[in-house]
């Protein structure tokens, strides 16, 4: 009865989970959308409303930018085409407007086409900007400003490593700005040097920002609407703290302004990220603000630099845009591969991971993969599962006797307590042996579906027959359906709870775990499946055991980690013996 209970206690906690996840979503669409699409009008168009708010974006004041659909944001497009990149840089500002991953298709349907993770137009805006401000507000190019180039189209060729896109800026005092974009193959950080030779009479003084500019995802990200609940926002890393979420609700209650010495910026969400890594050691002022209602800004400002006459001067720094892979990540900046986020249990998931990809290395297929993960896990917890299995069926074996009791007691639960405490004891059954075994294994159990959760190794990887993209729901529901078939024979193998109530609602939990189950992605569901049914064929042979009598009884959790710790310490303490003597040496 108490693992019942306990198991009644989970699944509802896990229900509440799920709905306390859509209730944040629902909490979410409290943004309201844009009025209409913000797009990035074209050359000689006029705007009815601005696409971008000067003076309204950048970290301090900005010098002054003249009207006009130039200065709106309406430049010229260069169009830039990498092994890994297409990218749309628009001259005003030299921002990126657009970058799709051609190694990240947008879809199975849609191989031809790069995912596209920063955009200036629909409703979903997602923009990388950056830019110089000069101390006393002098000439310095920001994102409004317009910059001229030589080319409209760049093209990483084959047998070329790198790629480098020049855009220029200049003033009638005679400084000078390039910003230089530099394309590496094989890589998704691209370098950018905001290099500034000083023309004029004096000296320079300024400093550099990078910023991302971003409005909340309007599209369904809930369990009961094809997705996964995942967060999408912004995410910085400082010294003190190595990763911090700065959510769109953070940013429209209070403006961050925090000076940090080695740490980055980043917008993530499901799957992707784009960041601004600093130079190693660099000290940056972050910021954050709220745009025009609904477009919010996340960015970081450098320390200041003197560049002095006839002389020339450069801003680096680095920009992320791509996949979330931890792998690579951890090579581009201290604490970047944290954005793969498995929350509190990162320490348990992270090894599950690395198990995860070594077997895929050899198998060659994420499905596969994942059942025989399933299995060396449900081997690892074997001898727990065992203890708990075995306390279950001593439960159902002792039901029938502790109905008789309660038709006897009735109502008095003191003598139902007594009795019952009586019947375990005679029957040497401990009713909370199967506790712990239980509990130790649940931190497991979410690590891993975390893992599987946030692994963009799983995203459009096919397994068999008509599953052809482990990351979406299963087209034709079949292993939904078999994970609830599952569940119910799992109940049948368990004792029934001997309240009405409580048997009622274990019943249901099948049928309710199997509706909220059509919508989750194909490779949590066959983790679920597979590790049901070794559980059933596991706990089918104990409990015929039991009931056949040929078992012995169940053992605590803490006694059988007691005995296997002894036996674990004998050994060491054999090994450590030193060998018998041997007679006449």
């Amino acid at each position: 009865m108490e693992n019942q209970r306990l198991l009644l206690f989970a699944a509802l906690v896990f229900v509440l989970f799920l709905f306390w996840q859509n209730w944040l979503e629902f909490q979410a669409k409290k943004y309201p959308p844009l009025a209409s699409p913000v797009a990035i009008l074209p050359t000689g168009s006029t705007p009815s409303q601005p696409a971008l708010i000067p003076g309204q974006d950048v970290p301090t004041a900005a010098p002054a930018v003249s009207a006009g659909p130039q200065a709106l944001g309406g430049g010229q497009r260069l169009r830039v085409v990498t092994d890994l990149f297409e990218v749309e840089i628009d001259t005003v500002g030299g921002d990126l407007r657009q970058v799709g991953l051609r190694t990240y298709p947008e879809s199975i349907q849609q191989r031809d086409q790069p995912f596209q993770l920063l955009r200036d137009h629909g409703a979903e805006i997602f923009i990388a900007q950056s830019g110089l401000l000069e101390r006393n507000k002098g000439p310095a190019p920001n994102h409004y400003a317009l910059f001229s180039t030589e080319q409209s189209e760049y093209r990483l060729a084959d047998g070329q490593d790198t790629l480098e896109v020049r855009l220029n800026w200049s003033d009638p005092s005679g400084v000078k700005v390039a910003k230089i974009y530099t394309f590496r193959r094989g890589r998704f950080l691209v370098e950018l040097n905001q290099r500034v030779e000083n023309g004029s009479a004096g000296d320079w003084q300024g400093s550099q920002y990078r910023q991302f500019q971003r409005t909340p995802p309007k599209t369904s990200n809930s369990y009961f609407g094809g997705g996964v609940v995942t967060y999408t926002g912004g995410v910085i890393s400082t010294p003190e703290q190595r990763y911090e979420k700065i959510s769109f609700d953070n940013i429209a209650k209070k403006e961050l302004d925090q000076t940090v010495k080695g740490g980055w910026i980043a917008m993530i969400q499901h799957y992707f990220l784009s960041a601004w890594i600093p130079g190693a050691g660099e000290t940056d002022q972050f910021y954050t603000r709220v745009v025009g209602g609904n477009r919010y800004v996340l960015g970081m400002t450098g320390a200041e630099q003197t560049v002095p006459a006839g002389a020339s001067g450069d801003f680096r720094t680095g920009l992320y845009v791509g996949p979330k892979l931890a792998d690579v990540l951890d090579k581009v900046a201290p604490n970047l591969h944290l954005t793969v986020d498995y929350g509190v249990l990162t320490i348990i998931a992270e090894p599950l991971f690395w198990l995860l990809k070594a077997i895929h290395a050899i198998i060659g297929n994420w499905g596969w993969a994942i059942i025989f993960l399933t299995i060396l896990i449900k081997l690892a917890f074997y001898k727990l599962s065992e203890t708990s299995y075995r306390s279950m069926a001593n439960m159902r074996r002792l039901a029938p006797e502790l109905s008789r009791l309660k038709e006897i007691y009735g109502d008095d639960k003191q003598k139902m307590n007594e009795a019952m405490m009586g019947l375990y004891k005679k029957e040497k059954v401990n009713p909370l042996g199967g506790c712990l075994p239980i509990l130790v294994q649940i931190p497991v159990f979410i690590a891993l579906y975390w893992v599987l959760v946030e692994s963009v190794q799983l995203r459009q990887a096919p397994f068999m027959l008509w599953i052809y993209d482990m990351a979406i729901p299963d087209p034709y529901y079949v292993l939904p359906l078999i994970m609830g078939v599952t569940m119910f024979v799992q109940q049948k193998l368990s004792p029934a709870p001997p309240d009405p109530i409580q048997a009622k609602v274990m019943m249901a939990l099948p049928v309710v775990f199997t509706f909220m189950f059509l919508w989750f992605p194909a490779g949590l569901v066959l983790y679920w499946v597979v590790n049901n049914m070794l559980s059933i064929a596991q706990q089918y042979v104990i409990t015929k055991r039991v009931e056949a009598g040929i078992d012995v009884p169940a053992k605590s959790g803490s006694g059988f980690l007691a005995k296997q710790v002894g036996k674990l310490v004998d050994f060491v303490k054999k090994q450590l013996s030193p060998p018998p003597r041997r007679k006449g040496k």
